[in-house]
């Protein structure tokens, strides 16, 4: 407990400092405090996307310091949800090998890690200075039956997507030329992640099988990390307006990322063109609908640069232009976590 505290205390006395460290201009005290204030959630936030280094860290308790917890509690992000995608014919067994390893890494770091398994597990890493892991897969190969769902629960599995890119046994991800939509066992899977209360998510899902999904659900259907086709013509990771639209109708998010790729069809973009995608999915659906799904980690990556946004502290950069995009206070704390947060306890309830 001393441990904990002394380095939560170190991460808040840290926030006066920050103002001088963005890399796109000072943060007012404003955004530093909304940030403090808010429970930011990163609905696609990868701890890291150096995958040796996760290993060990997973592998060997020691591996992780104190120096890397403090990074991650001083991003500004309480909640990481760390998925990502299989797409192999060993799914099941790789998927088991990979929750398996989450579990050993945060069972032995108890002080500065939290297993968020149920909507009261959202706000406590926070309040307790430790960091929230909600256990979620980008598709969902490993389940070979409907009932695979309940024992990936069991795991601690609490999200999955119908599909990543290429198409599978529920449906077609955003990379089939010809969607052709939710498929029998898709619509079995739904009804049991319905059922058992965890999270769909369809960012990968192509048009068709997305629609299919949330016309389908009786529980909100979440696009955790995408953004708007409107903005980034012909990206087919985006979502035009009508997906988006239909997920708002069913009280479902949209989580903004910021792969480069996604934010402009081509080119150079900045903080202000991701800052654009929230302004029209606000426009298009409210505020009420639209959060954070960043889809990196919080390193520099100098081919998906962003200027001005891809850096460790980027919430902070973001929370700032919304701010100067006019955006007040209890909006923008909606957008850092408070919408996802509501989403989740309708699914989960």
């Amino acid at each position: 407990m001393r441990r904990r505290e002394f380095l939560t205390s170190l991460t808040l006395s840290a926030a006066p400092l920050l103002k001088a460290e963005s890399d796109s201009g000072p943060w007012s005290r404003r955004a530093i405090d909304l940030v403090a204030e808010s429970n930011v959630i990163d609905m696609l936030g990868l701890l890291t996307l150096n995958w040796p280094l996760l290993d060990r860290w997973q592998q060997v308790p020691a591996a992780f310091t104190d120096g890397d917890f403090l990074k991650l509690r001083s991003s500004g992000i309480d909640v990481f949800h760390p998925a990502v995608a299989f797409e192999t014919p060993q799914s099941h067994a790789v998927t088991l090998e990979w929750f398996e390893k989450w579990n050993r890494f945060i069972d032995r770091h108890p002080n500065w890690f939290l297993r968020v398994d149920n909507p009261a597990d959202l706000a406590r890493p926070k309040s307790e200075g430790r960091i929230g892991i909600i256990l979620g897969m980008q598709d969902s190969n490993h389940f070979r039956c409907v009932d695979d769902v309940d024992a990936f629960y069991r795991m601690g599995q609490r999200l999955t997507q119908l599909t990543y890119n290429a198409g599978n046994r529920a449906g077609d991800g955003c990379k089939v030329s010809h969607d052709r939509g939710l498929t029998a066992f898709g619509e079995e899977l739904v009804a049991r992640l319905n059922s058992i209360g965890m999270v769909i998510d369809v960012s990968h899902c192509g048009q068709r099988t997305s629609l299919d999904v949330i016309s389908l659900s009786k529980k909100p259907v979440l696009i955790t990390h995408s953004n708007c086709r409107a903005l980034a013509p012909g990206v087919a990771r985006c979502k035009p307006d009508e997906v988006i639209q239909a997920a708002a109708r069913k009280g479902g998010v949209l989580g903004i990322t910021s792969v480069r790729q996604f934010v402009r069809a081509g080119g150079r973009a900045t903080i202000e063109d991701v800052l654009d995608h929230f302004d029209h999915a606000v426009r298009l659906v409210g505020v009420e609908h639209v959060g954070l799904g960043s889809d990196f980690d919080l390193d520099a990556h100098p081919a998906y640069d962003i200027a001005g946004l891809n850096h460790a502290r980027r919430v902070y950069s973001l929370t700032e232009g919304l701010l100067r995009r006019g955006y007040n206070n209890a909006d923008v704390a909606l957008t850092l976590g408070g919408n996802f947060q509501r989403a989740l306890r309708q699914i989960q309830a």
